[in-house]
Order: structure tokens, then C-alpha cells, then sequence
């Protein structure tokens, strides 16, 4: 198959390759950039352990080719913690809410949480809820989860 050339912003570093056109770009970021703290699950766009930030918007990577990611932004969850290792304030709230478990989905609940937060900064109970939906986490720590949601929330920095 002829490859085809891609360019863009992952965490802020400019990244251009050739690719196959049916290259996820899930695994663009795993392979080409080696940036495996995306996680691929199901595959399927359903699990959300695969969410990434396209040009601030949460996508499922899996589901999004490397050749539609050409010319725009992608956030990583590599890129959320600050320069120095500080983590975010999403990422801190899992942390202090043992909202990890295995760590596994972790990522995805961390990127989908970081854009929803950001554009809906006092969201109900019922709102994290529907807005972690699609996420999945196969340890079943939900509560952990939605805490460490509510955490990140009550902070009220902007993210």
C-alpha cells in the first residue's frame, strides 16, 4: 500500500512520517512517537482507553486515522503533568482519590476528564457521571473514580 505524509503537533513537537492510510492514530502516537501511555483496549472506540486531545477535543484514537490527525494538534496524557513532573490537577485528584487501580484506563478517564472539566467547570454528580460514561474501567473502581472527578472539580483551577 502507498504511504502517505503526515505532519503534525503531538504534545507540542512537531512530528512528520510516512504512513500507511488505514494507520490508526492511536498507533501513530505508540509507534512512530513512542508515546505508549495511550492505551488501546477494545479497539472498537468503546472503552475510552485511547482518548486523546485532537486539536482540544477528546477523540478515540483507535478510531481516528493517523492521516486525519494531519495538520492539527494532538494532546497526549504525556502532556498534562507540567514541565517539572508536577502532575495536573486531574491527575493529582486520581492519585489522592485511588482512583488508579490497575491504571490501565487511567489515561483515557485522565485526557476525557481534562476536556470536559475545561469547558464544564461545575458539573453536578450527574454530569461526571455522563461525562466519564464512556470510559470504561475493567477493575470496576468507579467510585474512586467519580471521587477523584469530584476532586478535580472542587479545585477549581482552570485545566
Amino acid at each position: 500500500m502507498r504511504e502517505v505524509a503526515v505532519a503534525m503537533d503531538v504534545n507540542a513537537q512537531r512530528r512528520q512520517a510516512m504512513v500507511e492510510p488505514r494507520l490508526t492514530l492511536a498507533d501513530f502516537i505508540r509507534e512512530r512517537c513512542g508515546l505508549t501511555g495511550t492505551h488501546l483496549g477494545c479497539e472498537h472506540g468503546v472503552c475510552g482507553a485511547c482518548t486523546v486531545l485532537v486539536d482540544g477535543a477528546a477523540v478515540r484514537s483507535c478510531l481516528m486515522l493517523a492521516v486525519q490527525a494531519d495538520g492539527r494538534e494532538v494532546t497526549t496524557v504525556e502532556a498534562l503533568a507540567g514541565p517539572d513532573g508536577e502532575l495536573s490537577v486531574v491527575q493529582q485528584a486520581f492519585r489522592d482519590a485511588h482512583g488508579l487501580q490497575c491504571g490501565f484506563c487511567t489515561p483515557g478517564f485522565v485526557v476525557s476528564l481534562t476536556s470536559y472539566l475545561r469547558d464544564h467547570p461545575h458539573p453536578t454528580d450527574d454530569d461526571l457521571r455522563g461525562a466519564l460514561s464512556g470510559n470504561l474501567c475493567r477493575c470496576t473502581g468507579y467510585q474512586g473514580i467519580l471521587e477523584a472527578a469530584r476532586l478535580a472539580a472542587d479545585a477549581g483551577r482552570d485545566l
